[in-house]
């Protein structure tokens, strides 16, 4: 295709995403009702499901390393309200959406305030070549990776790694990096107050838990969720945009809205998952506009059939996106190494 070709397919493209983004504004915007509903349907169960928990823990850790699953689940719909405060989206008050969003840290570790600095950089620059690092999972092309040094291609391939990056990754991030604000895209003095005041939070919150229930068994009740939640919440995140036709541009040729619905996923999930999940695999749609509650997303989908056609990703899809490591520039896709020795 020549290069006149080109540029009509990209036209069309970014006309089409402009008219998607006209179609899933009519979609933003809170609904007090809808809130305060997802807040009851969360809490109540979340609830009912520790409290189980610990009375079964006297009774058999089995019982509670099965509910842990569940309570997993739980903390990842509070993740996700978190997720629409940050955006602004959840409440149609500021004020709001920011003493909610700070009351949930407590349960998801993380510092919301540097969240969603961070967060709004990653949504506006998510697909650009230029603008890697701030909010992303860190991804070379392929010809940046072959003029790296021996060592930092060793470097590259364990951290793109499966077993680091979606298993050791999410807990030291949750556990660990959230405690300190260095490396983070928020400027350190910007940073730290958030950090020291969650810090200062979880501290009192689990040390009164710790003394009364004894620490070895909170720690026995509430980390085999917490990690489990991890988890989810990186493999989700890693879904979202590390999948073989997903869209990285240069400069110019970078265009925002395409970038939002090529560059994201639509992961096709059980209804179940898509509850717990808070409709975040509906990812094309909120990188569209990230104003759209995560209550609305199912709605504004069902209502453009073009929008439930592009970038589908089943959960047998997925799982073959663990191995792709690199961006080709020659062929628009992510590719694994091994694909990568080969050209």
């Amino acid at each position: 295709m020549n290069n006149s070709a080109d540029s009509a397919v990209m036209q069309d493209d970014r006309q089409l995403a402009r008219g998607l983004a006209r179609h899933c504004a009519r979609y933003k915007g809170a609904d007090l009702r809808q809130s305060l509903l997802q807040i009851l349907t969360t809490v109540v169960p979340f609830l009912l499901v520790t409290a189980t928990m610990w009375y079964a823990f006297e009774h058999g850790y089995w019982i509670a390393l099965v509910l842990s699953v569940p309570t997993a689940g739980m903390l990842l719909r509070f993740f996700i309200i978190q997720h629409d405060c940050g955006h602004g989206s959840f409440f149609r008050m500021r004020f709001a959406n920011d003493m909610l969003g700070r009351a949930i840290s407590l349960l998801t570790l993380t510092p919301y305030s540097n969240w969603r600095k961070a967060h709004a950089v990653h949504h506006a620059t998510s697909g650009n070549l230029a603008r890697r690092g701030s909010g992303d999972i860190s991804t070379l092309t392929v010809r940046e990776y072959r003029e790296l040094s021996p060592g930092k291609q060793r470097l590259y391939r364990i951290y793109r790694n499966p077993y680091f990056l979606l298993f050791l990754g999410p807990p030291y991030l949750f556990f660990l990096s959230y405690r300190v604000p260095f490396g983070a895209p928020v400027p350190f003095r910007e940073a730290w107050p958030g950090v020291i005041m969650l810090n200062a939070g979880l501290f009192i919150l689990y040390g009164a838990l710790g003394l009364l229930v004894g620490w070895l068994n909170l720690a026995l009740i509430l980390l085999p969720a917490i990690m489990m939640a991890s988890w989810a919440g990186g493999w989700l995140f890693f879904i979202q945009h590390q999948f073989e036709n997903t869209v990285w541009e240069k400069g110019e040729e970078w265009d925002f809205h395409d970038a939002a619905i090529r560059g994201s996923s639509y992961y096709v999930l059980p209804k179940i998952l898509q509850w717990f999940t808070g409709n975040i695999g509906l990812h094309h749609i909120h990188h569209l506009n990230g104003k759209i509650p995560n209550y609305r997303l199912q709605e504004c989908l069902d209502a453009s059939p073009a929008l439930e056609g592009m970038s589908r990703l089943t959960i047998l899809e997925s799982l073959k996106c663990v191995r792709l490591a690199l961006w080709d520039e020659d062929s628009n896709k992510l590719i694994s190494f091994r694909q990568a020795a080969t050209i």
